[in-house]
């Protein structure tokens, strides 16, 4: 079962999405939240959801044990506990403190608005003008259909009216902090006492990586000048590392066109984007370019220029001039798993059934009805003439039908009978 948290400000406007604390505040809540579950989905600030498999007591218990540990905050809750996502945010919504018992999650659902499934306010505003004003009512039309015209995203918004929730239960990750500074132990006027100090730190800032097991994919420098002022550099690296050797060589490399009015008296370099696991390696190393050296020739670059690297991209423009843009040049990133899915078109394929003979009305020489339900798009036909040695020629005539229930099938009529071949997927 899974707890939902929301706060009440996010809840009076749950198409904005918008809460009224800061940023670090939710996260001191999420923080808090632990002592009632270690598994903590952060959809965005002011709304989580906790999974509470395997934690003792009942929904009544959890939820008062999450509002004794934000109490401190003085924030207005809405609690709710349901089987998913969107079943424990509805009880939430419903009434604060609300279970959905297994089976009445429809009958829940039916009577909440559109805007609890976060769509955007064109789509709600056109699903309104067909007279869908409610989840109940959406649940209640034909999938098919209702997928075709308002496209693939339509799909997760019919299940999520029906109750039913897809989408991954992601816990979210705890920060480590790793940085290292000097402060207070001198002074540096060249760039060897620099370079020396940085490499000091970069030592520390790599063992705590590979303590704990990270790589960092950016690093923070701060330097602290005598005047009082403060300069910061943000270094992505090409890939995300823990060699002190590969995170000094880009610091080097952004510095070498840097001046300073006075004196550095502090340091800090802090290690940021940190990811799990260690390097990417190419599996062909002969042949693959080494994004390191790559990155570090960049940041050179930047220095002598003393601005960004931009690169050249085409688009479609009437005019000549305007058909193409800068864009700003990002290092090439290698990573071990790719964890986003392409994009593809999805091609329906054809699932042969056992044929078996169906009813058929005509209309204009077309199907009309299949089995008592109406054909909403028809094509065809195609002449099918299968030919042997053995029997005398054979002809069909094969049709791509739309039913009402929103059925891809093929169908055949031969001689005077019509068939199912098969529906499409």
């Amino acid at each position: 079962m899974l707890l939902c948290v929301e706060v009440e400000a996010s809840v009076l406007s749950p198409s904005t999405a918008l809460w009224a604390g800061s940023v670090e505040g939710w996260e001191e809540m999420l923080d808090a939240l632990d002592v009632v579950s270690p598994l903590i989905d952060d959809v965005r600030p002011g709304l989580a959801f906790l999974e509470m498999h395997g934690i003792a007591g009942d929904a009544r218990a959890w939820m008062a044990q999450t509002r004794t540990a934000l109490a401190p905050f003085e924030q207005t809750l809405r609690l709710g506990a349901g089987s998913n996502k969107i079943v424990a945010r509805a009880a939430a919504y419903v009434a604060d403190g609300s279970i959905c018992e297994p089976g009445s999650e429809c009958e829940l659902l039916a009577l909440l608005p559109l805007t609890l499934l976060d769509i955007e306010a064109e789509v709600i505003e056109r699903l309104m003008l067909l007279g869908i004003e409610r989840l109940g009512d959406l649940a209640a039309l034909p999938h098919g259909p209702f997928v075709r015209r308002f496209g693939a995203a339509a799909a997760g918004w019919h299940e999520l009216a029906r109750g039913i929730d897809r989408r991954p239960f992601v816990p979210r990750s705890r920060a480590v902090a790793i940085e290292a500074s000097i402060f207070g132990e001198g002074r540096a006027v060249d760039e060897a006492q620099i370079f020396f100090a940085l490499r000091m730190l970069l030592t520390r800032v790599g063992a705590d990586l590979a303590r704990c097991g990270k790589r960092a994919g950016m690093l923070h420098l701060a330097l602290e000048l005598e005047d009082a002022e403060t300069c910061t550099f943000d270094v992505p690296l090409a890939m995300p590392t823990a060699n002190e050797r590969t995170m000094f060589d880009m610091l080097r490399a952004k510095l070498e066109g840097a001046t300073f009015e006075s004196a550095i008296v502090g340091l800090r370099v802090q290690a940021r984007q940190l990811e799990e696991g260690g390097e990417a390696q190419a599996l062909f190393g002969a042949d693959d370019f080494d994004p390191q050296r790559v990155a570090v020739t960049i940041a050179r670059l930047e220095a002598m220029l003393g601005e960004r690297i931009t690169r050249a991209t085409t688009r479609e423009a009437h005019l000549l001039e305007e058909r193409f843009a800068y864009q700003q040049f990002e290092l090439p990133r290698k990573v071990m798993f790719d964890r986003t899915e392409a994009p593809h078109a999805l091609v329906p394929q054809l699932r042969l059934l056992e044929v078996r003979e169906i009813a058929v009305e005509l209309r204009a020489r077309e199907p009309a009805m299949v089995d008592g339900q109406t054909v909403m798009q028809c094509v065809g036909p195609w002449r099918i003439a299968e030919r042997s040695f053995t029997i005398s020629p054979v002809t069909r005539d094969e049709y791509d039908v739309v039913l009402e229930d929103g059925t891809f099938a093929r169908i055949y009529r031969q001689n005077t009978h019509w068939y199912m071949r098969g529906v499409y997927e």
